[in-house]
């Protein structure tokens, strides 16, 4: 497989780029998240009162856990902001920009899906991932310039839509404290584990010019064991010499300005 080249500004002794992701999400009034901490779905048409509890963990406390840790640190991060969190939480918004982060859109609710949504809805709210077949289209119709529900690269690249070009970010899930420690009951300390032996093998595997994401949602890892594995996967990105950290909006950013052709 021939290596792709890559666009100024991607260090060229460093092939994984590393970006650093906090979603924070939020519910309607009505619902509620579909998993929570005790494992015990409720059935359809009971609202779930504990794990709404257990997810506004992430406006209320997580999120100013993970702005501290970044401060530690001095890493920029890549927010994914549900919009009815942003309405609810000023002031964390102000926090998270005054910080230097970057917000993007993570649709105006969770329980609210653009694969689900008429033309006409979609349109009409914040984008999110779970998309419809428009919603390329209709982002970049809206002036937005890049999106992350991309699945089938290891870079970025330009993606033609009927309104323009848009870049498509990957979205990598190897190493996401939803999958590994909500959804598959995994310890803790197997997100900075997966994370340590991926990027010490890349070399192993020929080095190939790649990204690799460090996500952590905030009413998750938001946590104190969950700030212990995020330090950890960040000083081991710093420590190795393959890695570099970024962000998805300043990759995005390489694509945007890099000629065409």
């Amino acid at each position: 497989m021939t290596a792709p080249s890559l666009p100024a500004g991607w260090p060229t002794d460093r092939p994984l780029a590393i970006a650093v992701n906090v979603m924070l999400e939020g519910w309607t009034d009505d619902s509620a998240p579909g998993i929570g901490p005790m494992g015990n779905p409720l059935r359809a048409g009971v609202l779930d009162l504990q794990a709404r509890s257990w997810a506004e963990y992430g406006p209320k406390t997580g999120a100013w856990r993970l702005l501290d840790l970044f401060v530690t640190l001095q890493v920029r991060a890549v927010w994914y902001v549900s919009g009815i969190v942003a309405e609810r939480y000023p002031d964390l918004m102000r926090a998270i920009t005054a910080q230097g982060h970057a917000v993007a859109a993570h649709g105006w609710a969770q329980n609210i899906l653009p694969a689900y949504q008429s033309a006409a809805e979609e349109e009409a709210d914040l984008p999110r991932c779970t998309p419809s077949p428009r919603t390329s289209a209709f982002l970049a119709a809206s002036g937005y310039r890049w999106h992350a529900d991309i699945f089938d690269a290891d870079l970025p690249y330009m993606l033609p839509t009927a309104s323009g070009p848009i870049v498509a970010m990957p979205f990598t899930m190897e190493v996401n404290d939803m999958p590994l420690y909500v959804r598959y009951g995994s310890e803790p300390s197997a997100f900075s584990r997966i994370f340590e032996r991926i990027v010490s093998n890349w070399s192993a595997i020929g080095a190939p010019p790649g990204c690799l994401d460090l996500t952590v949602h905030a009413h998750v890892f938001g946590r104190p064991y969950g700030l212990v594995e995020l330090r950890q996967a960040i000083e081991a990105a710093r420590n190795n010499t393959s890695a570099w950290l970024t962000d998805h909006e300043r990759l995005a950013q390489l694509w945007i300005v890099r000629p065409s052709g």
